[in-house]
Order: structure tokens, then sequence, then C-alpha cells
């Protein structure tokens, strides 16, 4: 089989993988590498060099790009520390708006920073809160209702 032809479906498969990975920018760097080989294959490069480039192009790239990625990602990974707190109870003990990134609660006689995880209404001071999850180094928080008896 025609090395170009094999450098071709490889570059395919690699881009359906990152397809099919859902933008986890691993797969698009062999693709690259794949798309560099296939060129130096129809220019008439050695299989040995085809190779040496399509490993080189596509290590470098994957291992260059891992601090721009995380640098830029916007997903926040919750902290395992902080897993401790979901469904805890507390008390706001600064006025929670997400609207201008401020509030904070007081659980187990710790002081979180917070934000409303239902929707962006102040909750006030004083307010019972239940934490439904963590985002960054933020509770997010519900307000419990209060029943009047």
């Amino acid at each position: 089989m025609n090395m170009t032809l094999i450098w071709l479906i490889l570059f395919v498969v690699f881009l359906a993988a990152e397809v099919i990975s859902t933008g986890t920018l691993i797969f698009i760097w062999f693709c690259a590498g794949a798309l560099v080989a296939l060129i130096t294959s129809y220019l008439g490069g050695s299989q040995m060099l085809q190779g040496i480039l399509f490993f080189s192009v596509s290590i470098v790239l994957l291992i260059g790009s891992k601090p721009f990625i995380k640098k830029y990602s916007t997903q926040k990974k919750p902290s395992k520390k902080a897993n401790h707190i979901l469904l805890k109870r507390g008390t706001v003990v600064k006025e929670i708006s997400n609207k201008r990134s401020q509030g904070s609660v007081s659980l187990d006689g710790k002081i979180w920073p917070a934000r409303n995880s239902e929707n962006d209404m102040v909750i006030p001071i004083g307010s019972e809160v239940i934490v439904t999850g963590v985002e960054g180094h933020n509770a997010m928080v519900k307000e419990i209702e209060k029943i009047d008896a």
C-alpha cells in the first residue's frame, strides 16, 4: 500500500478521534504529525524520515501545547479537599451576589467564598443555605426556604 495513502488514512482517523473525544486536544497533534508525514511522503521522502517527522511533530506539539492549554482552559475542576462540604448547611456571612462576584458562607466554623447556584438572585446575610457544588474555590449554594409554622 502506498505510504501517502496510509498517512492520509491516519490523518482522518486521528481527526475523527479528536472530534469524538470532544476537544481534548490530544489527537489533533497526531493529526498534524500525520499531515507532515503525508506531505513528506508525497514529496518523495523516505519511510524512515516520514516516521521520524510524524513522531517528532506529534510529540513536540503535544508536550509544547500543554502549558497553554492548562493556562487558557476554562474548565475548573473542583478541589478534592473541597468535596467534603457538599450538602453541608451553612449561614451567609457576606451577602451573596453573582453579579458582583461576592459572597461568603460559614460552614463548620470556616468561611468559604460562595455563589448562588440557582440564579442571580442576591442571598442576604443570615440566610440558611446548602452547598450544592464546588466550582474552583467557590461553594455553590442554594438558599433553604424557611417554612412558617
